[in-house]
Formats: C-alpha cells, structure tokens, sequence
C-alpha cells in the first residue's frame, strides 16, 4: 500500500476515533443534562453523528484491512494492473492518453490517475501493448488501444536504478 494512503487513512481515522471517545460522549451527555429527550434535538443528533462515526470507523478499517493485502508479487509483470502507467489511443477522441492505475483513494482523473475500479480501470486491468479496451461510459462506448505499458515492477526497478 503506498505509504501516503496508508498515513492519510490512519489519520482518518485517529480523528474519528478521537471524536466518537472524546466529543460525542460530552455532547451527549450535556444533551442528555437538558432533559426530555424524546423532543432533544441535540441527543438525536449527536447520537445520529456517532452511529456515521461508527460506520465510517467500520467501512477505514475494512479499506485498511484490504489494502494491507496487496501482494506486489501477485501483480502481473506484463499486463495492466495496479501502479502500471499506460498510455492508450483513444479512436473516439483521435488523442492519446496517459494513465496511472492507482487506488480509488488516490485517483484524480484531471491528474490521469484512475483508479482500478473506474470503467476505464476496470478495462485496461490485464491488457497488454496492441490490446484493445472497450469502456462503456455515459457517453456511449470508447475504444482504447495500449500504445505503451510501464508496471509497478518497471517503476520499482527503474527507481532502484536511478537511486544507485
């Protein structure tokens, strides 16, 4: 797992944590000090925020769970995957495109970097240079064809090199 993910993540969830052990219980203890609560709008409130807390909490570490399970040796040397670079000619548009394959935390389409579960990731995962990728999109299809392929393991290997 990039380690930016992970530090972004683990932050996420420090200020959940902190806030379902911390602000909430005071909150709803103070609502709870008002009175009638069938009619608290505060206490309803407060205990609606800490079950989003509670779920969000869920939904972090799960994520942090499944991430933690990627094995850079299971990822294919010579088809798309995960951290693979790929430029594609798109026949729909006449241009070429360069993307990144990266987490659904980390895409940023205006930055090329599409995550593995978009449309477009889900179809160019396990394409190799002169394959074609069909992507239904709201605007109909689209045709991608690789034109180039860089791995996460050309990536490492290149980044090893150029730090010796």
């Amino acid at each position: 797992m990039p380690e930016h993910i992970k530090q972004k993540l683990l932050g996420e969830i420090k200020q959940l944590e902190h806030e379902l052990t911390h602000e909430l219980p005071a909150e709803i203890k103070k609502a709870v000090a008002m009175g009638d609560l069938s009619e608290n709008a505060e206490y309803h409130m407060a205990k609606q925020r800490q079950d989003f807390v509670n779920a969000r909490l869920g939904q972090l570490k799960k994520r942090m769970a499944e991430l933690a399970l990627v094995n850079l040796s299971n990822i294919p040397r010579d088809r798309a995957a995960f951290g693979s670079t790929v430029l594609v000619y798109d026949t729909s548009k006449d241009e070429k495109i360069e993307y990144k394959l990266v987490t659904s935390e980390e895409s940023d389409v205006s930055k090329g970097l599409i995550s593995t579960t978009s449309p477009i990731g889900k179809a160019l995962v396990g394409k190799q240079v002169g394959d074609m990728a069909t992507v239904v999109t709201p605007n109909g299809k689209r045709e991608l064809e690789v034109l180039k392929l860089a791995t996460i393991h050309d990536e490492t290997q290149a980044e090893a090199e150029a730090g010796k």
